[in-house]
């Protein structure tokens, strides 16, 4: 920074020697406004070469978020997106998404364009059939989240669908069936990614673009949130499991959190990014319910909850893993059934007496 000039170099003592208060009034002013300019000049040397610098260290974030989320140069989402508006996010998918607590948004594409049977049932999308992707930012700004998500495919799509997020840069995690003997057959496709929400919404959707999933403007209101009334007591099946669940597409579902924090490359990971128990009732007829879901379970408790369900009648339809790098390690333990509503929140609440979660109320 160059020197800043002194009262002698500015005449302000010869001024004070030789004129009045009007004249050293405009002496002090002169001053001033030369002070002012200098040390302007200064900064601005300062800030030039702090700019060569924060050129480098921009091309070095830009350059990680290529890496992080596939693209080349890729834009990042508009200045507007921050940490509560996610309407960047919202554009970049094609649909508007939900807050969920924990600071997640999740965003639902209900497969209404499959028609799905199980053992004569068919399958609601709210039921089994809902694919998801939900967000959460990380760090202190609002250019990089974590997401993960669940991808409900036709057999045929799978392939596409996995090489183009490849190629954009978000990764698979899980790839596998949920159900026993539907028709048609369907996959489960199990994504994770982080970076910009912007590019990762952008891949999810190019990806999808390659399947028959209907976009938002085709959706019908059944297909996604309501709180029409099932065909069975919601209060009697609360009552029985000991949680109380939402409506949601005709379905009546039930989320139960774990009792510990679960955490992926080091980052705690919301229940509602898919690490919650998951109890969904369909309702059919007479009071009967047709059920599936998903246990997260520990090792421990796998076969104790196997156990549990099958003294009660219900089918193990699949056990495995959704994630890579989850701490505690999970399993995810799908099941179907189908009976009394009540009488199958009995046999759910005796195998969620065999699971760490979350009491009512905690």
């Amino acid at each position: 920074m160059p020197a800043l000039p002194t009262r002698d170099s500015l005449g302000l003592l010869t001024a004070a020697g030789h004129g009045g208060a009007r004249q050293r009034g405009a002496s002090l002013r002169v001053a001033a406004c030369v002070t002012a300019m200098l040390l302007v000049a200064a900064c601005d040397g300062g800030r030039a070469r702090e700019g060569e610098q924060g050129s480098r260290d921009v091309a070095v974030t830009s350059a990680a978020a290529r890496i992080s989320t596939g693209g080349a140069g890729a834009p990042q989402q508009a200045a507007t997106d921050s940490a509560g508006d996610w309407r960047a996010v919202d554009q970049a998918m094609g649909r508007a998404g939900k807050a969920q607590p924990g600071g997640v948004q999740k965003y639902g594409f209900p497969r209404s364009d499959l028609h799905v049977t199980v053992g004569g049932i068919a399958v609601k999308p709210a039921l089994a059939l809902g694919s998801w992707v939900a967000f959460k930012r990380i760090g202190s700004g609002d250019s990089s989240a974590m997401a993960m998500g669940d991808l409900v495919l036709r057999e045929s799509e799978v392939m596409p669908v996995l090489t183009k997020l490849q190629q954009m840069g978000v990764q698979q995690t899980a790839l596998h069936n949920h159900l026993q003997g539907e028709s048609p057959r369907v996959m489960y496709l199990h994504i994770a990614a982080h970076g910009s929400p912007v590019q990762v919404a952008r891949a999810v959707r190019a990806a999808l673009a390659l399947t028959a999933t209907p976009p938002a403007s085709a959706e019908r209101p059944s297909d996604g949130a309501g709180t029409e009334l099932v065909g069975f007591d919601t209060a009697a099946v609360a009552r029985a499991l000991g949680y109380s669940g939402k409506v949601n597409g005709g379905v009546y579902q039930v989320s139960v959190p774990r009792a510990g924090a679960v955490r992926a490359d080091g980052l705690e990971v919301p229940p509602s990014m898919g690490v919650a128990t998951a109890l969904n009732f369909q309702p059919t007829a007479g009071g009967k319910a047709a059920i599936t879901g998903d246990f997260v379970l520990a090792d421990s408790e796998v076969n104790p909850v196997i156990r549990a369900l099958r003294d009660h009648g219900i089918t193990i339809t699949a056990v495995h893993s959704h994630m890579l790098t989850e701490e505690p390690r999970l399993f995810f333990m799908h099941f179907w059934a189908h009976d009394d509503a009540t009488k199958l929140a009995q046999a759910l609440r005796a195998a969620l007496d065999r699971v760490a979660v979350k009491r009512p109320g905690a």
